[in-house]
């Protein structure tokens, strides 16, 4: 299997940690020792070898992106000149892949679709679920792992399964608790009345932007629902052999493309899409208050994410960091991000209100801080 890992954006959510210059998949946000980038990688082992994993990020953090994923082979890092949402960037790198031709790809090779930028705890479950999807995608579905909802949560959109694949699941020596089901359809953010209609129904996921394809079925979904964009990919494709790799063509194309979700522009109306349910400990890491579950907290319910610390009388509280000694005393519910240049203090009710933070900041021209 081959994988395509998407590493743009900023993450304003998680400043001061994450920075236009550093956002937060090429940092370490839960004090486990490798960036977001590195992990997504790591639990990659035994999935795909080195050779198979592609990265596709802005130009700005290729150099960055090399750093950080030595073990990759350089041209595996596929830059673009701006942001153009998932869409455009899936494109890129499937055409990229197609082009190279290089025996482990073929037209009929599966590729994992990953952001850069989760987490995620049951590593096996994880990769047994790929697989899963792997197998349906070999049959020509589009499979997208749909993660078990564990609250009524507002922010994602949501899977409806519809009928079950049978025949993607009976291949894996049995693995019945991981079934493939066919997507009935996909629903925007529900209000939490709705949300928590789904939960109390069963058979609705959270869809956490993980998909998994055939190489020329993404391409011919691409064909089909957006020609104009895909008549672009075939411009910059035939530009790849040129003296200067296409990197002309990528400054005159690029910017023309639209700006849009892979969701939106492919996969919410493709043909024959399957979804796998995922219940490994995902978790999107979009904001700071989300660390209360992903890591282990104390007995006091604090989450001591990274850095020298003391915590007196203080309960429920989300600590991290970088430079100096943190110490809090009788206060509860609160995120302390420390890192060094910046300081973030906030009720946790409230740090969604941190991109109100950055954007005082960039009206400020604050660069140094954005």
């Amino acid at each position: 299997m081959n994988a395509i890992i998407l590493a743009g954006g900023v993450g304003t959510r998680l400043w001061p940690r994450s920075r236009q210059s550093r956002p937060k998949q090429f940092s370490d946000i839960t004090g486990c020792g490798r960036t977001m980038l590195q992990e997504t990688v790591e639990r990659l082992k035994g999935i795909a070898v080195n050779e198979q994993i592609y990265v596709v990020t802005g130009h700005q953090y290729v150099n960055l992106a090399h750093e950080q994923v030595t073990q990759l082979p350089f041209d595996n890092v596929i830059a673009e000149p701006c942001g153009r949402n998932t869409a455009p960037a899936i494109g890129l790198a499937c055409i990229h892949l197609r082009h190279q031709g290089l025996p482990h790809q073929k037209a009929d090779d599966v590729i994992a679709f990953l952001p850069a930028d989760h987490t995620i705890q049951n590593i096996e479950r994880f990769q047994r679920a790929l697989r899963q999807a792997e197998e349906a995608a070999r049959e020509g579905y589009i499979v997208t792992l749909g993660v078990e909802p564990i609250m009524p949560h507002t922010g994602y959109g949501y899977i409806k399964r519809g009928t079950m694949v049978r025949g993607a699941s009976s291949t894996l020596d049995g693995d019945c608790d991981m079934p493939v089901y066919c997507v009935e359809h996909f629903l925007e953010k529900p209000d939490l009345m709705t949300a928590q209609q789904f939960l109390d129904a069963g058979g609705y996921y959270w869809n956490g932007g993980i998909f998994v394809s055939r190489l020329d079925r993404m391409l011919d979904e691409f064909a089909r629902q957006m020609p104009d964009l895909y008549a672009r990919l075939l411009e910059l494709e035939a530009e790849f052999d040129e003296p200067d790799g296409g990197k002309q063509a990528m400054a005159e194309i690029w910017p023309t493309m639209p700006d849009i979700s892979i969701d939106y522009g492919v996969i919410e109306r493709a043909e024959r899409v399957a979804v796998v349910p995922l219940h490994a400990g995902w978790n999107d890491a979009g904001s700071w208050d989300a660390l209360d579950q992903v890591l282990n907290c104390d007995q006091s319910s604090n989450v001591q994410v990274r850095g020298d610390m003391l915590l007196l009388d203080s309960k429920a509280n989300i600590v991290y960091g970088d430079s100096r000694f943190v110490a809090l005393i009788g206060v509860n519910d609160l995120v302390v991000v420390d890192t060094g240049d910046a300081l973030l203090i906030g009720h946790k009710g409230q740090i969604q209100r941190v991109k109100h933070v950055v954007e005082h900041l960039r009206q400020l021209n604050r660069a140094e801080l954005l």
